[in-house]
């Protein structure tokens, strides 16, 4: 036995206890910090070979474990643009240097450009919508851009589609003559008809009412024994209501060309749509199309009614920003209504424990982690994402307090070993005296 050995060998326990206390002031000093992760440290022996009966005494080394995978506390705020992971995944985020790196930290705010920003300064990463519903890269980060939420001003949207949903009374009558309907846009229309009046939107915002005309036009016949047929076309005719007449007791003739558009709607005997329901409003005016789909009406034997929904906006300014469980990032204006502006993603790795931890409480991917692999929330067994909330340190007080004096009472027994060979090193140089 070599008394140096022993001394080497108490010196790396001491190292050892040195590395895990270490972790345990890590995660104590993180034990507030949003998203933090718990290290810990695991003891392997180091043996050296001996022979005989002289034992060589070896020693004891360290390495760092990371509970990534283990999910912390999730706590509610007041804040929307703060957001907790529930489930596996990670933010995407980059630093100043455009490098994009993995969080759970999702204490964002804005900053003086409107980008989120956590308490570290990485920025969150999201696909716009710019140009359409986004996808998602799965095999990298190509497409994704800084959440901005600074919406100032007033935002409006032009109607592209609508849609119309209702009910036609199959007992309707049938006009006599081509010149009572709508469509020929004439004095004499017909007073058999329903109307419906539906608001849009132009390019700046201002409201279009357009004027919806609905009549039957014919039944398809049925010989006899069979009964009275219930089949039926009808006729959609619809005009800008600023064009109406006025001064009489009818709004036709529509003045600036009539009609923006026209269409027939068949049914069949049990009151379903078989025409595709397509018509298009086509307004010179505003120089837009709007495309109305009617395939969610029918033809039964109850009264008339009628709704129609367009999309677009009127000149609203955003109140808030809201994002969702998805990883919608909508912006809510002030007449209620919603657009969406960006879509977070989440990314993963095979095993998280394994990922680079990075100073601002960040990870990178490496060849022990495993490739990273992006998607939606709540897609391929990501979490969901809550606003709102933010996810605590998954650190245990109380286990690190009892770690720390475990780590305290090691280091003294190893120096106490130390201190012993010291004291017989001491014996062998009086030996001399």
């Amino acid at each position: 036995m070599s008394i140096f050995g022993s001394m080497k060998t108490a010196v790396s326990g001491m190292n050892a206890q040195a590395n895990r206390l270490s972790t345990v002031a890590d995660n104590i000093a993180n034990v507030n910090t949003s998203g933090y992760k718990a290290v810990s440290t695991s003891f392997s022996s180091l043996v050296l070979p001996s022979s005989g009966g002289n034992y060589n005494s070896g020693g004891v080394q360290t390495s760092v474990r990371q509970a990534v995978s283990d999910q912390g506390d999730i706590s509610y705020t007041t804040s929307t643009t703060d957001l907790a992971i529930s489930g596996d995944g990670f933010f995407i985020v980059q630093g100043p240097d455009g490098t994009p790196v993995l969080t759970r930290a999702g204490d964002f705010q804005k900053d003086d450009e409107g980008n989120l920003v956590n308490a570290a300064g990485f920025q969150l990463m999201g696909y716009s919508y710019d140009s359409g519903s986004p996808a998602v890269v799965v095999n990298g980060f190509d497409g994704l851009v800084p959440v901005n939420v600074n919406q100032d001003g007033l935002t409006a949207i032009a109607s592209t589609s609508g849609v119309f949903k209702g009910n036609l009374d199959s007992n309707a009558k049938i006009p006599v003559a081509p010149a009572t309907l709508p469509s020929a846009n004439l004095a004499t229309a017909t007073t058999d008809t329903k109307k419906v009046s539906m608001v849009a939107y132009d390019r700046l915002g201002n409201k279009v009412m357009y004027d919806f005309y609905f009549t039957k036009q014919s039944v398809a016949a049925a010989p006899p024994p069979a009964p009275p047929a219930t089949a039926a076309t009808w006729e959609v005719a619809m005009f800008r209501n600023a064009n109406a007449a006025v001064g009489g007791t009818t709004s036709f003739p529509y003045s600036a060309g009539g009609a923006v558009g026209t269409g027939t709607l068949t049914f069949d005997s049990n009151g379903k749509m078989t025409s595709s329901g397509a018509v298009n409003i086509t307004d010179g005016v505003t120089g837009q199309t709007i495309a109305m789909n009617f395939s969610g009406l029918t033809q039964l034997g109850a009264d008339f009614s009628g709704t129609g929904t367009p999309n677009g906006q009127a000149a609203t300014p955003v109140k808030d920003v809201t994002i969702d469980g998805d990883g919608i990032v909508y912006a809510k204006y002030e007449d209620g209504s919603t657009k969406p502006l960006y879509r977070i993603p989440l990314a993963n790795v095979a095993s998280p424990d394994k990922l680079t931890l990075m100073s601002g409480n960040v990870y990178s991917a490496n060849g022990q982690s495993g490739v990273t692999v992006t998607g939606f929330p709540q897609t391929n067994g990501l979490g969901t994402i809550k606003s709102g909330a933010l996810e605590g340190s998954n650190v245990d007080l109380a286990g690190e307090l009892t770690e720390m004096i475990e780590s305290q009472r090691s280091y003294t027994a190893n120096s106490k070993v130390f201190q012993t060979g010291s004291d017989i090193m001491d014996v062998l140089v009086n030996l001399k005296r």
